[in-house]
């Protein structure tokens, strides 16, 4: 049994963080949350190949907050942290870009303190996505941005380019 931050960062199991000193397991993941997931996976893999800015796309990494062990739905790491930590079996600190798609389970205020928490533990910019409104809030410390329908979202700090509507990404 893991009783420790220390104990889940040596061996996370799939689909859980470790939050406020207890395993909790990533439920409410429908069809469309996979389906929305995987389409960021690859539209991310595609932009960072044909853009020439490297690094690389995950789905469901551990990574260490300054207070939890979490595990962003999807999440980019620039080449220079690919170089640094990309043998490790959890990130020391939050991917620089991280996804959240909001599950018919999730709490409104804990997916709000949780792009907090990443933000205040390395990450530039984070999008939390609600599939059944068609809305993606993106977050960065200086601004919080909600996209909505048809809106154009990109990229505000990293992965820089990157463009899509919301209905096309979400549908």
């Amino acid at each position: 049994m893991i009783t420790s931050i220390e104990e889940w960062l040596q061996n996370p199991f799939p689909s859980t963080e470790w939050v406020d000193g207890e395993i909790i397991e990533k439920n409410g993941k429908t069809l469309k949350h996979s389906k929305i997931q995987a389409e960021f996976a690859y539209l991310w893999g595609n932009y960072v190949e044909l853009s020439g800015q490297g690094g690389e796309v995950y789905t469901n990494v551990p990574c260490r907050t300054i207070k939890q062990g979490r595990s962003p739905d999807v999440a980019y790491l620039t080449p220079e942290l690919v170089a640094q930590y990309g043998n490790e079996k959890v990130l020391p600190q939050s991917f620089p870009l991280c996804v959240e798609i909001v599950s018919p389970t999730d709490l409104a205020e804990e997916v709000i303190l949780k792009s907090q928490e990443y933000l205040l533990s390395g990450s530039e910019e984070v999008w939390l996505v609600y599939p059944e409104s068609y809305w993606i809030i993106v977050l960065t410390q200086e601004t919080k941005t909600i996209f909505a329908g048809s809106d154009v979202v990109s990229t505000q700090k990293i992965l820089l380019g990157f463009s899509i509507a919301v209905d096309e990404l979400l549908s």
